[in-house]
This record gives C-alpha cells, sequence and structure tokens, in this order.
C-alpha cells in the first residue's frame, strides 16, 4: 500500500488528454428526492439512507475527477438522476423481464438517461459501477477498447469512502477468484472481444476479471498510466488494439500475460487519500406525491422502451395507477406518454395539449407532445406535414429556455430538422454539437451530429463522433449502422439517404 501526497491518485492524470417535483397531495407518498450538486437522487427508503448514499455518491465524483484531471469542484451541464429501489422486483417494474442477477444498471436513452440500483447499505461497487461508465461517457467518450471501459468502471467500483480514508484502487475478491480458478481468455481475443461475444457465464465473467486486472495494472505504476494513455490514444486513432498494446509496452501478448500472471498474485498497491479533504456537499430532500408510490418506476418503463408482450400490459397499469389520481399533473403526464407509445395517440395528444395549455412551464409536457407532433408529420405529406412540424419546433422553442442544460429539447429540434432540403444549415449543426456536448453517452446524439459532419464533409470530425458507438463494448445495431457510417466517412461519401429514426418505445 502506497499513502499519496496528493488525496487521490494522481498519476491518472495522464488520462485528461483522453480520457422538486412538489404537490400538496403528500399525505401517503413514500418516495424522496435528494438533490446535491452534481446528482438527484430518488428512493423510497428512509431519508438517513438516502442522505448518506448522495453524500457518498459526492465524494465519488470528487474521487473520479481528482485521479483524471478534471477540476474537483466543476460543475455539470445536467445532474444525474439515480433511482435506489427496495429490490429486483423494483427494477423489473422499469425492465420487465430483467434477469434475477441484476441489481442495478446504467440507461441512456432518448427520453432520460439514468441509473437504478437495489439499495445496499455500506456497498456501493454496484452503483460506483455504473456511475463511472457514466462518468467516463460523458467527460472522455472516445473509441476505446471495450475491455477498457468494463475495466475502468471495475477498477473503480472498488473505491472504499471510510470514516478517515478514501481508498482507491482495492482488488475485487471475485473478479480475483474468477482468474485463479477460471481458465483466461486468449489475450488477442480478450483485447479485441466485447463482454456481450461471450455467452459462457464463466467465460464472462473471466472477462470482466480480466478487464479489471489490465487496468489495475496500467494504472499501478505511473510510466505504465502513459503507456495506457498512448495505447487508448492509437486505438481511438484507428490503430488495431492488439497492435497497439504490443508497440506501446514493447512486450508481446504472451509476455503480457504472463506478466498480469505475476501482478496478480503479488501484493496489488492501492492509493489512500484522506476524506477530510473531500469537500461538502448540500443536500436537499423533498417529499413527492403520491402519485410517483403507483407511477414514478412505470414512469421510467416508458421512457427506457418496453419490449412488445409487455406493452399491453404497461399501459393497463398505466391508465389503473392514473385514475387514481385524475388531478395530479404528473400522472397526467405518464398517461398521455403511455398512451403515445402503447395506446391511441389521438387520445395521449389531448391529455398533453391538456397539460400544456394548464402548465406552460412543463417542459416534458412540451417534450412529449413536439415528440407527438413530430410522428404525426412522419405520417403526413406537403403543407400538413410541415404545419406539424413547425408545431412541434414551436413547443420545444418554449422548452429550450426552461432549462438549456436539457438534451432532449436540442435532440428533437436536430431530428425535426434532419431530411429538409436546407439541412444542415449552420444552425442545425449548432443545435448537434449543443446536444452532444451535454449527452455525448447517448448514441442518436452522436448518429445527429456525425451525419451532419458528414453532409458538410468534415469525415474525420464525424469519425470521432461515431468511434465510441461503433466501439460500444455492447455491440447491437447501433454499433453496426456507426461502423457503416465511418465506413463512408473514411471513403468520403456522405452519409445514405436519411430514414428517420423509430421513436424509443
Amino acid at each position: 500500500m502506497r499513502r499519496l501526497a496528493q488525496p487521490v491518485l494522481t498519476a491518472l492524470a495522464a488520462l485528461v488528454a483522453l480520457l422538486v417535483m412538489t404537490a400538496p397531495d403528500i399525505a401517503h407518498a413514500r418516495w424522496l428526492r435528494a438533490e446535491s450538486e452534481r446528482f438527484i437522487v430518488y428512493s423510497d427508503g428512509d431519508e438517513r439512507t438516502l442522505r448518506e448514499y448522495v453524500r457518498r455518491l459526492e465524494i465519488y465524483d470528487w474521487v473520479l475527477r481528482s485521479s483524471t484531471g478534471l477540476p474537483p469542484r466543476e460543475g455539470v451541464p445536467r445532474k444525474l438522476p439515480i433511482y435506489l429501489v427496495g429490490g429486483h422486483d423494483d427494477l423489473e417494474v422499469i425492465r420487465p423481464g430483467l434477469a434475477e442477477n441484476v441489481a442495478g444498471f446504467y440507461f441512456p436513452a432518448t427520453e432520460e438517461i439514468f441509473a437504478a440500483a437495489v439499495r445496499m447499505r455500506r456497498e456501493d461497487t454496484l452503483l460506483f459501477h455504473e456511475y463511472a461508465h457514466h462518468f467516463m461517457h460523458q467527460h472522455f467518450s472516445a473509441a476505446y477498447p471495450g475491455w477498457y471501459v468494463e475495466g475502468f468502471a471495475e477498477y473503480f467500483m472498488t473505491v472504499d469512502i471510510g470514516d478517515e480514508d478514501i481508498d482507491i484502487g482495492k482488488h475485487e475478491p471475485m473478479r480475483a477468484a474468477w482468474l485463479v480458478s477460471g481458465d483466461w481468455i486468449e489475450m488477442e481475443r480478450f483485447l479485441t472481444a466485447r463482454p456481450l461475444d461471450f455467452t459462457n457465464p464463466e467465460d464472462r465473467a473471466v472477462y470482466y476479471g480480466m478487464a479489471w486486472l489490465l487496468t489495475h495494472w496500467f494504472h499501478s505504476d505511473p510510466e505504465r498510466n502513459r503507456q495506457l494513455a498512448a495505447y487508448l490514444t492509437a486505438v481511438a486513432g484507428g490503430e488495431p488494439s492488439v497492435d497497439a498494446i504490443q508497440r506501446v509496452t514493447g512486450m508481446t501478448l504472451q509476455t503480457l500475460t504472463r506478466t498480469l500472471r505475476t501482478y496478480l498474485r503479488g501484493a496489488l498497491p492501492y492509493a489512500v487519500g484522506d476524506i477530510a479533504n473531500a469537500p461538502q456537499s448540500t443536500i436537499e430532500i423533498t417529499t413527492l406525491p403520491a402519485s410517483a408510490d403507483d407511477l414514478l418506476l412505470l414512469s421510467l418503463r416508458l421512457r427506457v422502451g418496453t419490449a412488445e408482450e409487455y406493452r399491453d400490459e404497461t399501459l393497463r397499469a398505466v391508465q389503473a395507477a392514473a385514475q387514481r389520481h385524475p388531478d395530479d399533473p404528473f400522472a397526467r403526464l405518464t398517461l398521455g406518454h403511455a398512451e403515445l407509445h402503447f395506446g391511441d395517440r389521438a387520445t395521449g395528444v389531448q391529455i398533453l395539449e391538456a397539460l400544456v395549455e394548464a402548465r406552460p412551464e412543463d417542459i416534458e409536457a412540451l417534450q412529449f407532445l413536439a415528440v407527438a407532433y413530430f410522428e404525426q408529420a412522419r405520417d403526413a405529406e406537403g403543407p400538413e406535414r410541415i404545419r406539424l412540424l413547425n408545431q412541434s419546433n414551436r413547443l420545444l422553442a418554449r422548452a429550450l429556455p426552461l432549462d438549456p442544460d436539457d438534451y432532449r429539447t436540442f435532440y428533437y429540434l436536430g431530428r425535426n430538422r434532419e431530411g429538409s432540403p436546407t439541412y444542415p444549415t449552420d444552425n442545425d449543426l449548432a443545435t448537434w454539437a449543443a446536444a452532444y456536448e451535454l449527452a455525448p453517452q447517448l448514441p442518436g446524439v452522436r448518429f445527429g451530429l456525425g451525419r451532419a459532419l458528414m453532409h458538410l464533409g468534415r469525415f474525420e470530425e464525424a469519425i470521432v463522433v461515431l468511434g465510441p458507438v461503433a466501439n460500444s463494448p455492447h455491440g447491437g445495431a447501433a454499433a453496426t449502422d456507426a461502423a457503416r457510417l465511418i465506413e463512408e466517412a473514411r471513403a468520403g461519401r456522405p452519409p445514405t439517404p436519411y430514414s428517420p429514426p423509430e421513436e424509443d418505445s
């Protein structure tokens, strides 16, 4: 163990180059909302536990910032919402069919970017892992290899915030155990694979273990940390991962594997900081209306997308809950949203139009109604299409000054303009750039900005913007589409003809 002169692991600074609601109906409500400098945390538990969670999250953010060279007290463009729940059943309200072993997740979706996790006293690794992903995507988004995206989260999730000290870089017992007892993945495959490439749970566990170990090895020594920075720069620039790691370390893959096995059997050094250096946070706690008890988690299900088999059930659940709170604005908002996605669109529009008239500063009502008009415009032609798009744009123009840091408003404004004869104008590019600055972790934002840049012939910039989606550890259709666009950009071709995306649902 080594104690640092600085409060946190200063060697990581090399990575910097890369890397209330309130309402009168609260008598029976159980949901609390805590807001601090960087977080908005919702919990249906007790206030004391909630306050402690938020305090620890603020300290953890400070550790990440100090460790990666960011100004420790710099503000954030958007506070991250986090939902703390009592058990797995609550998570399933958000994501039906969720695997039993999942105790939390981070969800960057078009309609919301948030994390949700089961409350665990003094057990922060899960929440820390998910927040580390958000932190990396928000501040150091680049075309990182999949192993490092997961390794970064695995490395920092073990930060231990005690009463006096903060330990950074301690080993993860479960990951180490898998590496001791399991068969290692061949290094060439490990460096180029994504975690979802491994369907066998044991192989996936070893993958995460190797990601944690290789990250720990790089971060535990200043010289190796500089090598890591060079490696990440090279991979982001297009050099194959296997070639880059051998070049910057001067090791063959076989030598690197032997070195990591030896390192695993060693002391696994970690750093210690003084918690007295951590800044104090102001935390304000309010009680949500009773409608949140019935609808808060269901409202998240609507935002992240719902499989076809659960859609009718979701609509019925929202309708029944909204009937219990007929005059509650949040209940009306959620009902209108559900009708747009899974019910009768005209009914949803009618509910949202009434809500916008009664509450002209309700940002989400303005946004949802703007999306409804946009979707109607996709089915219309000629003057009617233009009229609907103008209606959508006028609503978004009203939402923008209410919260200039809401990425969704910029995203919808940019999307409304795609496919028009004059697209993209300087203003279109500025709109996408604003959305990108606020939500770089959102694939739709990267697609919007990347395509706009390609239309303007700025292909190298487009490749940089699209790279993280193509390299996403979780792959999927977005990664495939991003890789195709990158091929077009490298060939100096404009993007394939625009096809409006289906709204997340």
